[in-house]
């Protein structure tokens, strides 16, 4: 894929990186995305990433990058953002800071600081009064519109989803990432950045929380996601019947990606979704063999 940063249509971008354009700069693949492939921009001295939506997904890049610059300005621990626009084809383009390497080796301490990391995330001060409101720039979609597209077509699925919805109040009033999972989190010097802000919006913390320890769960083991899940126990207040609700929630999200779409696999990850669909009182092993 040839990349000419000068010749991209900016909608908005840093004066220093434009200078910086003037100077030759090596591109480096980085693995792609589902939505986008991924490069490192690499000058003498300086690095960066850029995002091209080349695929079939078309987010708002613009509204993306307003909240990138807001989480930052804030100190959320997200990549800083340097520019946005098109390229040559009219793909959407996000520059930003390099950050690191994905997470890769896990402790005990590690998780703790993911875990904390996510509810830095949730109490972001939105704010939906004022000049500048949040809502500006962070949406709020149908929850099952969104993390549940084509569900009325599985009909098994759809009724424990309208179930579980019954029996909880659901938010829409935090920041949530919306796919916090260790693909999405970068590490480099002991500093942690959180990335893909794709589907970042105003939503519901248990919800965001319950998705992020089933992914963990699931690739890293019981082990991990236990020690994962214990600090947001220790730090959160919600009853036994919430982890249970939107423990399940997450599983039937997942469930319904691997019926519509490929999802990650690896070792003994069937085996640990079905032992979650087990131990769930609003699961059933049978949801597995659809």
């Amino acid at each position: 894929m040839t990349i000419n940063l000068s010749r991209m249509d900016w909608v908005q971008l840093d004066e220093r990186v434009r200078r910086l354009m003037e100077q030759t700069y090596e591109v480096i693949p980085l693995s792609p995305g589902l939505e986008a492939d991924v490069m490192r921009i690499v000058f003498s001295d300086q690095q960066y990433v850029l995002k091209v939506w080349n695929k079939d997904s078309r987010p708002n890049i613009g509204s993306q990058y307003r909240l990138l610059s807001k989480l930052y300005q804030n100190g959320i621990r997200v990549s800083r953002p340097y520019g946005w626009g098109m390229d040559e084809q009219r793909n959407q383009v996000l520059l930003t800071s390099y950050d690191g390497t994905p997470v890769a080796q896990l402790t005990p301490i590690k998780l703790t600081h993911l875990a904390q990391i996510l509810m830095e995330v949730h109490r972001y001060p939105v704010n939906e009064a004022g000049a500048e409101k949040d809502g500006e720039y962070i949406s709020r979609y149908d929850f099952v519109h969104y993390f549940f597209p084509s569900i009325a077509l599985h009909e098994d699925l759809n009724r424990i989803v309208t179930n579980l919805l019954q029996r909880v109040q659901l938010r829409q009033d935090c920041l949530i990432h919306g796919d916090y999972n260790l693909g999405n989190i970068l590490e480099m010097d002991d500093n942690y950045t959180i990335i893909d802000w794709t589907n970042g919006q105003l939503g519901d913390p248990r919800y965001d929380m319950a998705w992020s320890f089933f992914l963990i769960t699931i690739y890293s083991g019981e082990s991990h996601g236990k020690t994962y899940q214990t600090e947001f126990k220790r730090s959160v207040n919600y009853t036994l019947e919430e982890e249970q609700i939107f423990g399940a929630l997450a599983c039937l999200r997942w469930i319904l990606l691997r019926r519509v779409a490929d999802v990650p696999m690896g070792p003994n990850v069937m085996q640990r979704v079905r032992r979650i669909a087990l131990h769930n009182p609003y699961l059933s092993e049978d949801l597995l063999q659809s």
